[in-house]
């Protein structure tokens, strides 16, 4: 058994972006173990009591919700201060987090996946998902982040939700008119932070050599 904690992730799944953010930023180590969702290893299933990633397996407790492994890895280290934005709390931080997980994530799922919700209307959804969007290009006004002059964790727990919103149709998304979004997203997509917590991994499965997050 591994001595680091274990960190059960899907590469493109914006919940383990999120949770591999954090991780980096921290330079908590941990080892890495890439799950195809389309077939789950069994010791994974064993962990996860929700069988989602990302999930956390520590020496005494398991950790199945992402922003609960964000908050894990920078309560450990924090040297980039997200926990501490320039303006707001952690509170505020937490209160926008809570309305992209809820209704902003509700709409992008039945936008991007209508035709597994019954009833669901693409369009109807999408403009619904968009509110929030606009608000988020509101609180950008002036500044290139959500809480400032430099990122924090609000920044990063949302953005692989408005990346993963924007490629359902990147060519819509680019034709509306909110730039303090567009840039937000594309500084992000471009950064080498980003590309650092996205190299391809194999399918992990009993016996494989082990893979250390984040890379010396």
């Amino acid at each position: 058994m591994s001595a680091l904690p274990i960190l059960y992730s899907f590469r493109r799944c914006p919940y383990a972006i999120r949770a591999r953010l954090a991780i980096a930023s921290s330079r908590q180590k941990v080892e890495l173990r890439e799950v195809v969702l389309r077939d789950k290893a069994a010791e994974f299933l064993k962990t996860s009591p929700s069988a989602t990633v990302p999930c956390l397996k520590l020496v005494d407790n398991v950790l199945d919700e992402s922003l609960d492994v964000m908050l894990w890895a920078l309560n450990a280290a924090d040297p980039e201060d997200w926990l501490i934005p320039e303006t707001g709390n952690l509170e505020t931080m937490l209160d926008l987090v809570e309305d992209c997980d809820g209704s902003f994530k509700r709409h992008l799922d039945r936008y991007k996946y209508h035709t597994r919700y019954e009833g669901a209307d693409r369009e109807q959804e999408r403009s619904a998902a968009a509110t929030f969007l606009w608000q988020l290009d509101r609180l950008l006004e002036g500044q290139p982040w959500l809480f400032g002059q430099r990122a924090s964790l609000a920044d990063f727990a949302i953005l692989p939700f408005v990346r993963q919103f924007a490629n359902a149709d990147r060519e819509w998304f680019d034709g509306e008119t909110w730039g303090n979004l567009k840039n937000w997203l594309v500084a992000f997509e471009t950064s080498v932070r980003f590309q650092s917590v996205m190299p391809k991994w194999e399918k992990w499965q009993d016996g494989s050599h082990p893979v250390f997050f984040p890379a010396d």
